[in-house]
């Protein structure tokens, strides 16, 4: 079934548009893991881990662009944590695909067992961790009780995951208002913009007067 999108924000398409010297951005975590893991695109992934090629190419393609035209950017300490969790997911599946075919392993097994794969894995994550701090700033986020309060506040009236209510939280409290990403369920929460080339997204947007377009 296609999605359908209630969009209550701004929407840009990347594809159209050149980042701009006062932009400040949130980036999502899978531009990051798109940009910064090289093994992202494998042919050793299955077809539902492997990015669409417009994720693999217009993102990391905006993303640069961000750099050189003087963009703030930032993210979170929670990026951390989803780009570790993608990439040794990754790495898992690559092993595997190319060296256990059809054998049962699980991904404990695989973290505890094989010591090599293992010290690959942090190897990846400290590497793309490394890029994604040269590029942005790390965020602070107090979860205390009032701000689990705020989450499920919004959990309650905007259709986001448990991961991105804490982002969005995120956002709000350092008042940003763009983020970068591929994901259509920010498009429906007020007040934000959203900057993507997710062509679900930027359709149900043109449908609702949403789609933006800036001036370069």
């Amino acid at each position: 079934m296609p999605l359908t999108y209630s969009v209550q924000a701004e929407v840009i398409d990347i594809t159209q548009d050149v980042p701009q010297a006062g932009d400040i951005f949130f980036v999502d975590t899978n531009i990051w893991y798109w940009a910064t893991y090289p093994n992202a695109d494998s042919f050793s992934l299955s077809d539902r881990s492997r990015p669409n090629p417009y994720q693999i190419d217009h993102y990391p393609n905006y993303l640069q662009g961000t750099v050189v035209a003087g963009s703030l950017l930032y993210c979170s300490g929670l990026s951390l944590s989803e780009l570790a969790h993608r990439i040794e997911s990754a790495e898992y599946e690559i092993f595997r695909s190319e060296h256990l075919k059809n054998q049962k392993l699980s991904l404990k097994s695989f973290r505890r067992n094989y010591s090599a794969q293992r010290n690959q894995v942090v190897a990846e994550v400290l590497s793309a961790w490394s890029q994604v701090t040269s590029l942005a700033n790390v965020l602070d986020l107090n979860v205390d009780n009032s701000t689990t309060n705020a989450a499920l506040s919004r959990f309650e009236t905007q259709l986001i995951d448990g991961y991105d209510l804490f982002i969005l939280e995120t956002m709000k409290a350092h008042s940003i208002t763009k983020v970068i990403t591929d994901d259509g369920d920010y498009a429906t929460v007020p007040g934000i913009q959203v900057f993507t080339a997710n062509q679900a997204a930027i359709k149900a947007a043109d449908k609702r007067g949403k789609l933006l377009s800036r001036q370069a």
